[in-house]
This record gives C-alpha cells, sequence and structure tokens, in this order.
C-alpha cells in the first residue's frame, strides 16, 4: 500500500508520559557524545548489555546484590538507545533502514535477556505464567511492526507506557527483589500479567480500528 511513500520508521508517533523529560535530556546531553561514537556503535551496545543481564541473573541465584548490575544494564541500554537515533539525527550519519531493523531487534533480544536473567531466580512453579508474560510482551512489538508495514507509521508507545516506562518497572521490580527477595513474586506475575493483558486488549482494538478507517476512507474515495 505503502511502498511510494517515503519510509517513517525513523519517525516514532505518539508520546509517552517521560517523553518532554527524555527530549530535554537529549538536548542537554547530545553534544557531548563523543564524535568518535556513531549511531550504530551506540545501537549494538545492546548486545553487551543484554548478555550482561543474563550473566548478572545467573549470578544472582548466589547473591541478590547481582540485581544492582542488572539494573546498571538497564540504565545503560537506556541511554545508549535514547542517543543513537539523536546522534545519527545531529551528525546526519544515521542508516535510516539499518537502524529501523537493528535497533528494534536488539530491543526485542534485550526484552528477551531481562526475563531470561530472572528466571534464573524465579520459582519453577512460575515458569508457565512467566511464559505467557514473555508472549504478551512480544505482541506488543508485533503489533507496532504489522501497525507500521499498514499506516507507514510506526508507534512504541500506548496509553502514554513505552520503552522508558518498562525499562522503569524493571527497575522497579529489582529493588524490590533486592530488599524484600522472592516475597512478592507469588502475587506480582499475576497482576503483571493481567495488566499486560488488559493493555494489549485496549491497543489491539485502537490499532484495528485506525486500520479500519483508513482502509473505509480509502473505500470511499473509489
Amino acid at each position: 500500500m505503502y511502498m511510494n511513500a517515503s519510509f517513517a520508521g525513523d519517525k516514532k508517533v505518539g508520546k509517552n508520559i517521560l517523553s518532554r523529560a527524555e527530549t530535554v535530556l537529549i538536548n542537554r546531553y547530545i553534544d557531548r557524545v563523543p564524535l568518535w561514537l556513531e549511531t550504530y556503535h551506540l545501537t549494538l551496545m545492546t548486545i553487551g548489555w543484554s548478555a550482561g543481564v543474563i550473566i548478572f541473573g545467573y549470578l544472582t541465584r548466589y547473591n541478590w546484590h547481582w540485581l544492582w548490575a542488572t539494573s546498571l544494564m538497564i540504565i545503560l541500554q537506556y541511554i545508549t538507545d535514547l542517543f543513537d537515533g539523536a546522534v545519527g539525527r545531529k551528525r546526519n550519519t544515521g542508516l535510516i533502514k539499518w537502524g529501523y531493523y537493528m535497533d528494534h531487534f536488539l530491543d526485542y533480544i534485550f526484552l528477551c535477556s531481562l526475563l531470561i536473567g530472572y528466571a534464573f531466580i524465579i520459582p519453577a512453579s512460575f515458569f508457565n505464567m512467566y511464559f505467557f508474560i514473555l508472549a504478551i510482551l512480544g505482541s506488543f512489538m508485533v503489533n507496532s511492526y504489522l501497525a507500521f508495514a499498514a499506516t507507514n507509521q510506526f508507534r512504541i508507545s500506548y496509553l502514554g507506557i513505552g520503552p522508558t516506562e518498562i525499562r522503569l518497572l524493571f527497575l522497579v521490580i529489582d529493588l524490590t527483589l533486592i530488599i524484600f527477595g522472592k516475597t512478592y513474586i507469588a502475587w506480582s506475575l499475576p497482576t503483571i500479567l493481567i495488566i499486560t493483558v488488559i493493555g494489549l486488549c485496549i491497543t489491539v482494538y485502537r490499532t484495528q480500528k485506525e486500520i479500519w478507517e483508513i482502509d473505509m476512507k480509502k473505500k470511499k474515495k473509489q
């Protein structure tokens, strides 16, 4: 449908709760990024952060304080992900289609690494529920890519919630586990699953409604 339209994978639509604060952060520190550090370097750093999350997740089996290192990986991945596209636009050195592909593929890899890291410390009785959470979170990403193919508008934030807020949630989970251990896993995982399912249903409903309206407008013009 959009073969003649310009590729818009580098232009995200929709705002998350912390979008304004992120814009201020980028504008303040973008010029401090070293010249030798290019946009693709920042993108590929997610591989290292993902490996770190898995390693520290495994070590957490022996000492809960390794979760501090996991939290550091989350923060570092947020910083490099926040600035990779900004650096490319600022210096006009960005690889738009490569960046779209690698940035979001590695975002998925990082999400999987987080869930793998936490899998080392959750009780075996919760593995089925954990699998469902992975499937639901992955569905949000699938929805974004399918909607982009249909509308040429790339949206990764829904209901004011985007990757930044999800990372913040993982940081809260880390802090909770460090302080209280596994005490709250019994009720927190079911709660997360219920919230994500409801959020996915709302997101898919709104997305299909938007695409429906696009199709109907086209049919009326014909």
